[in-house]
């Protein structure tokens, strides 16, 4: 198997996408492809690598794709190049299918890509998770690492994300001060659906905080979940210190959440 083929597997088990690898196990005769070839079908339909091309891969997509459909884990199938395929050459070709069922994604929001988002989010890429980050500054955001499980997003308008955010998205504002933090929380808890909402900033500002929420008409039991300051008390205040306390604490939310 090709190393481009190894990275794509990766690359969707990590973001979570269903998808079928179809490998060519055994041939007889003349074959468009050597043993060893592989394809990945998605729910659309092809996504790389290849068994041949023509009739013969078609046939194999069409029979990822019902497997997809289906939710069949292996399949095995043996065709005759000219009697099945109808292709001219007489081959016969062996097929194993094998399903990948997506994964449940751990969908994490940075809102704001400072010298401390800058450290967690290269943090939390080591991770299973997939990312987004949000900031008006499109310096910050250049500064972040180029990763499929990483979407940035340049906006003025912060809070208008949330609205695109999955239920279930765990929450980091991290942005230049409270005037842009407030609205992203309230937004947020607006919505009702996010398990994990927390604000970067000291015992000082989570008062002034919370007191804001609740001027704007944020519900107490919200108010109560919001996690500021943020992180875990461990480590001392550089950045990169920071983000480690932050990134334990979101898993230790996670695993909570699961129990």
């Amino acid at each position: 198997m090709s190393k481009t083929i190894l990275e794509k597997i990766h690359e969707l088990q990590s973001s979570g996408q269903s998808f079928v690898v179809a490998t060519l196990v055994k041939t007889l005769g003349s074959a468009p492809q050597e043993v060893g070839a592989k394809i990945i079908v998605g729910v659309d339909g092809y996504l790389d690598g290849t068994v041949g091309g023509g009739k013969v891969e078609e046939r194999v997509i069409l029979e990822a794709k019902r497997m997809l459909k289906t939710g069949e884990s292996f399949d095995y199938a043996s065709w005759n190049l000219q009697t099945d395929i109808k292709m001219t050459c007489g081959g016969v070709v062996h097929f194993f299918f094998e399903l990948v069922q997506k994964k449940p994604v751990w969908e994490i929001a940075v809102f704001g890509a400072g010298h401390v988002s800058q450290e967690l989010i290269r943090t939390l890429l080591k991770l299973e998770c997939s990312i987004t980050c949000a900031d008006p500054r499109v310096e910050w955001l250049n500064k972040l690492p180029d990763h499929h499980n990483l979407t940035k997003i340049h906006t003025e308008t912060m809070k208008d994300v949330v609205a695109t955010l999955n239920p279930g998205t765990f929450i980091a504002s991290m942005t230049m001060g409270h005037a842009f933090d407030l609205p992203i929380l309230i937004a947020a808890m607006e919505r009702n659906v996010f398990p994990y909402i927390g604000v970067i900033g000291s015992d000082s500002k989570a008062a002034v905080i919370r007191s804001d929420l609740k001027k704007n008409g944020v519900s107490d039991e919200w108010i109560k979940k919001l996690f500021c300051p943020i992180g875990e008390t461990i480590g001392n205040n550089t950045p990169a210190e920071i983000a480690i306390s932050i990134t334990a604490q979101l898993l230790k939310e996670r695993e909570r959440l699961k129990s």
